[in-house]
């Protein structure tokens, strides 16, 4: 195999770049009209989340703020709103600030420099440098999560690129490998070739165009490469939701913390289930009373009508998996207290919801007859 150098990056770049032009994806939203907001927008969401998912969130989000400044301008629940569903919520909260501070600092105009970028919230190496590459043309290294596996396997990089060492290596083939030229088309291009041919399971190696330098084809280690994270015991947290339902099937949500599990989005009330197996009748008794303590402390409703425990919803994040166990609580009239607290707000059935609501529990609210039957 033919060695690279920083003058001439092999040929690598060159069969990339020939097969982007015929096999490529040259028209995906942030592709067109392209400047730095809108590329941004695009690498932020596509964080951890496939393309086919990003496309109608990025329309939508780009439709609402069209530019940073309309970005920096608006509401937080607002951002969080166009958000619900997309996930890894700290996302929208960084966008959102960092889209303050460009005005704030920049009059507006994303920074093209690469370390003024990366000071901004949610932006790190790589992501900086995507932006500039694919919105300018500068010639700099990425090293994104479907990178890593096409370097990775093209030089049997040995290791799991989370660790230190094995990411500097990485870094280096990344650095090494980039072209002088057509810096946009080649970041692209290595992106698209790992998300759509050096996939992480059956990578389409009889097609793709790096087959004949790759070591890993040619030695068929395809799937030892790149190496797993270590495996980690997945915890998991057990969580009862109330649902607190007025006399007109409004449902309660309330606003949570700004770090953590769903960060600033509005969710249902909380209580903590005692971790145990133990389902017994006065388990259930014992979060009946809690539940509708909770409800007479924080509303003040006097009497709650009912409360009853519904089905549980599992849901599944990167390293633990949560049971969220939904506790209907019929009340009266919605207390006047609610009003006068802007980290509450009553979710309408049937209406778009102005704030963020995770993918669950708007799932949850969207079926709620059904669940009550």
């Amino acid at each position: 195999m033919s060695r690279a150098t920083a003058a001439d990056p092999g040929p690598l770049a060159s069969r990339l770049l020939a097969w982007f032009r015929t096999h490529g994806r040259h028209d995906l939203p942030w592709q067109r009209d392209i400047d730095p907001y809108r590329v941004w927008v695009s690498e932020i969401m596509l964080q951890q989340t496939q393309v086919a998912t990003v496309i109608p969130y990025f329309e939508r989000f780009l439709a609402r703020f069209p530019n940073v400044r309309e970005l920096a301008s608006a509401a937080q629940d607002d951002v969080l709103a166009l958000w619900s569903g997309l996930g890894y919520y700290a996302r929208a909260r960084n966008l959102h600030r960092a889209a303050q501070i460009v005005v704030e600092r920049y009059g507006g105009e994303l920074p093209t420099d690469l370390d003024a970028l990366v000071e901004l919230p949610g932006i790190g190496r790589s992501t900086g440098a995507a932006i500039l590459a694919l919105a300018t043309g500068r010639r700099l290294a990425i090293l994104d999560g479907n990178v890593k596996r096409v370097l990775a396997r093209y030089h049997a990089v040995h290791g799991w690129p989370g660790e230190p060492a094995v990411e500097r290596a990485l870094w280096a083939l990344a650095e090494r490998h980039t072209p002088h030229e057509h810096v946009a088309d080649y970041t692209q291009a290595i992106m698209d070739l790992g998300a759509t041919l050096c996939t992480r399971a059956r990578p389409a190696c009889t097609v793709c165009p790096l087959v004949d330098d790759c070591r890993a084809a040619r030695e068929g280690t395809q799937a030892k490469f790149p190496a797993p994270r270590p495996k980690r015991v997945r915890r998991r947290r057990r969580v009862a939701v109330l649902v607190v339902r007025d006399a007109s099937g409004r449902v309660l949500l309330e606003r949570r913390p700004a770090s953590g599990v769903w960060g600033g989005l509005h969710s249902l009330p909380e209580l903590e289930l005692v971790e145990s197996s133990d389902r017994a009748a006065s388990c259930e008794a014992a979060l009946t009373s809690a539940a509708t303590a909770w409800c007479v402390r924080q509303l003040g409703a006097r009497p709650v009508a009912s409360a009853r425990e519904l089905a549980t919803i599992e849901h599944a994040f990167t390293h633990f998996d949560l049971d969220l166990t939904p506790w209907l609580l019929e009340i009266g009239d919605s207390p006047a207290v609610v009003k006068d607290r802007d980290d509450w707000h009553w979710y309408e059935a049937g209406k778009e919801p102005r704030v963020g609501i995770p993918a669950p529990v708007a799932a949850l609210l969207s079926s709620l007859d059904d669940r009550i039957g």
